[in-house]
């Protein structure tokens, strides 16, 4: 079995990550994986161009990771790039910036594509590709919603929500008022009963014929939240992979944070202080799917996107 050294470098709206991987027969073992919060979608949701600073930022961060790649020696790097990207009117101004950084061409994914890596990334794991699933990948500007079992999916859709999305559509005072979170909430919920429940209910259906389904939540939000839990000062594959949390301990954790000012929200043990803003409407998104679909646990996958453009 041959084993090839791969890297993936995903440019998100909120943040660039790096996986470094061995890859054999479609067996995923990282060796090496980082993150850095350029906000690439700081200012862009009112005129949809991405802005000169988060794209020099994200050039910045894609040189310095494929360095990286390249001193650990990767046999590929490959350059992903997500929702703000591909909505952004002015996206040759992001890839070209990239080139010119890491020597490096950015492939910009559809929200189609980016669903379908996630659920094959999660179903990677054989624990999770016995049940149904109803998978869920908060990002910065795009969640998505995905179901299905084994290699079979029966929905997939990336919708137009996210947390840099959220926050920037309803930015929270310091700290955060009570009026605000109505304001937000009230909004979640009406897009989930407008635009969301109509296209995914039928599939729930269909598939609770089949067995229960597990909510699984994979991407930064829910790794944030699995390590606020256990209190874990540092990404942790190996204890975040697999988290229960429960619905009671998300309402619990989202009633915290919507109380705390900023500088109390950086001081929350397994908080990257980086994340102490956007965790607020990250939670909220987690919350008000748990109880618009009657979920009463979510389960953390570390697997995802960069799992499957590594097996690509």
């Amino acid at each position: 079995m041959q084993t090839a050294r791969r890297a993936v470098i995903d440019v998100g709206t909120n943040s660039v990550k790096l996986l470094i991987a061995d890859v054999a027969d479609g067996d995923v073992r990282p060796v090496h994986e980082e993150s850095r919060q350029t906000r690439l979608g700081r200012g862009f949701y009112e005129t949809h161009q991405l802005q000169p600073e988060p794209i020099a930022r994200t050039a910045e961060a894609v040189w310095e990771f494929a360095e990286t790649a390249r001193e650990r020696s990767a046999d590929s790097i490959r350059v992903i790039a997500t929702s703000a990207a591909r909505d952004a009117m002015n996206p040759r101004d992001l890839t070209d910036a990239i080139e010119r950084a890491a020597g490096l061409k950015t492939e910009i994914i559809t929200g189609a594509r980016e669903a379908e890596w996630v659920f094959r990334g999660v179903t990677s794991d054989p624990q999770l590709a016995k049940t149904p699933l109803l998978l869920l990948d908060v990002g910065g500007g795009s969640t998505e919603f995905i179901l299905g079992r084994g290699t079979k999916k029966s929905f997939a859709h990336s919708f137009p929500l996210g947390t840099v999305r959220l926050m920037e559509k309803f930015p929270p005072s310091d700290p955060p008022a009570g009026a605000e979170f109505e304001a937000c909430q009230g909004w979640l919920k009406h897009q989930f009963r407008a635009e969301i429940r109509p296209l995914l209910e039928p599939a729930l259906g269909h598939e609770k014929k089949s067995g229960e389904i597990r909510l699984v939540g994979t991407g930064g939000t829910t790794s944030i939240l699995a390590r606020i839990e256990k209190k874990l000062d540092r990404f942790d594959r190996d204890k975040i992979e697999g988290a229960i949390i429960s619905f009671e301990q998300i309402v619990a954790l989202r009633k915290k944070l919507w109380r705390l000012p900023l500088a109390e929200r950086k001081e929350i043990p397994g908080l990257p202080k980086l994340r102490a803003d956007v965790i607020l409407t990250g939670v909220l998104i987690y919350e008000v799917v748990m109880e618009e679909f009657g979920f009463r646990e979510l389960r953390a996958s570390t697997r995802g996107l960069r799992f499957a453009a590594v097996m690509d």
